[in-house]
């Protein structure tokens, strides 16, 4: 049996504990559509921060929201560092938005497959942190998807480049030294992704732009503070001038379809203890399913929201999707 065949087998053998969280939502503009979020990183805390997000939008906006997460194959547990296993993919099939926070994951071919039709059909994607080296593919490098990987040269900086706009370069923050102050761009501070977005701030740092898309507009700049803390002046030189960008939009022609193709550098957990990065994820959910983003509305969490710092092997041992409900 090849790598496929194998890690296939192993998905269809899991505990049924490790069927993806599903917060139906219900009365909100968002009721009847559907949001799939896909956690999978194993130094940013995605699975604590997409459940938090997917309750946040389900019950208070009507979003029918399906968290997935990365599961250990022996134990059904959530395990960031397992990177071949992410079950429930197929409810992308029926997503209306997806959002993604991965980091270097190879899924089986049968899996993968429903993520890539999604986007090639030119639906709306949102992609976090690390999802900008979502995929490398090591295993199996015959696979048809493996020109997905971040450092693909077929498709040159696979999925992140080619997609979301940009894939891994570098820490251009001092990482775990430097914080980052999101600065609204004054161009683009009308764009609707960015309404009623304050207090953008995350110990995250900032992540480095080489190959910037000529058809990305500029959301959110990337200041670089002093410490790790909101109260930090910015870092003094070059590191700020000009700023890096850390949230912006692309709109493709695929297939006929207009994609809406969302990116953020920032998203580790901790960052959306701020409320302008959860603002501006609320705010990608209804401009991409396309209902019109109100000047004002709840980006609270439902739930206390302490998250668990960055770094990995970090994460919470023992839990199960159902324990973040």
């Amino acid at each position: 049996m090849n790598i496929r065949s194998i890690t296939t087998a192993l998905a269809l053998s899991l505990p049924l504990a490790a069927a993806p969280l599903v917060f139906e939502g219900g009365d909100g503009p968002g009721k009847g559509k559907h949001v799939v979020l896909v956690s999978g990183d194993e130094e940013y805390r995605s699975e604590e921060a997409l459940p938090m997000l997917g309750k946040l939008l389900a019950e208070r906006h009507g979003f029918k929201c399906s968290v997935l997460f990365a599961i250990n194959k022996e134990t059904g547990e959530i395990d960031p560092n397992e990177q071949t296993n992410i079950p429930g993919m197929e409810a992308i099939d029926s997503a209306d938005f997806v959002i993604l926070a991965l980091r270097f994951r190879e899924l089986p071919d049968g899996d993968m497959k429903h993520l890539v039709d999604y986007v090639e059909a030119g639906k709306p994607l949102l992609g976090l942190r690390t999802s900008t080296h979502a995929f490398r593919y090591s295993r199996d490098e015959e696979s048809p998807y493996a020109k997905w990987s971040f450092n693909s040269k077929e498709w040159p900086g696979g999925f992140g480049r080619q997609v979301l706009g940009e894939t891994w370069i570098n820490h251009h923050g001092h990482h775990g030294k430097e914080s980052t102050r999101g600065i609204i761009d004054e161009a683009n501070a009308g764009h609707p992704l960015v309404r009623g977005v304050e207090d953008v701030w995350g110990d995250s740092d900032v992540y480095g732009i080489k190959n910037y898309p000529e058809d990305a507009k500029t959301l959110i700049h990337g200041q670089v503070l002093t410490g790790m803390s909101p109260d930090d002046p910015p870092v003094e030189g070059e590191k700020n001038d000009p700023m890096m960008p850390v949230a912006w939009v692309r709109e493709l022609d695929v297939n006929g379809n207009q994609q809406k193709i969302i990116c953020s550098t920032m998203g580790a957990a901790t960052d959306f203890t701020a409320p302008g990065l959860r603002r501006f994820v609320v705010n990608s959910a209804y401009w991409a399913t396309g209902l019109e983003v109100p000047e004002e509305l709840n980006a609270d969490p439902v739930d206390e929201f302490k998250p668990t710092n960055f770094g990995f092997n970090k994460f919470i041992k023992g839990r199960k999707p159902e324990d973040y409900r």
